[in-house]
């Protein structure tokens, strides 16, 4: 918020769209909500530590092709 900047071009938004939208289509099933309205009205935003979110991602395995939604 009040910053102007640059990322690198990193492809066609359809890419990262479809990123998106296969992230919430497993959100809404593994929560059992079958609409975006279910969803909203049923889910509630949790607060993850730092460690948290070390410890959710892959350890101890060696990774040999990294997903395209998936960095550290």
């Amino acid at each position: 918020e009040g910053i102007e900047g640059q990322v690198p071009y990193r492809g066609p938004t359809a890419n990262i769209i479809h990123q998106l939208v296969g992230g919430l289509k497993a959100a809404m099933g593994y929560t059992g909500n079958a609409t975006l309205a279910d969803m909203q009205r049923n889910s509630r935003f949790l607060r993850v530590t730092q460690a948290g979110v070390r410890e959710s991602h892959v350890h101890d395995v060696d990774i040999t092709r990294e997903a395209p939604n998936y960095r550290r």
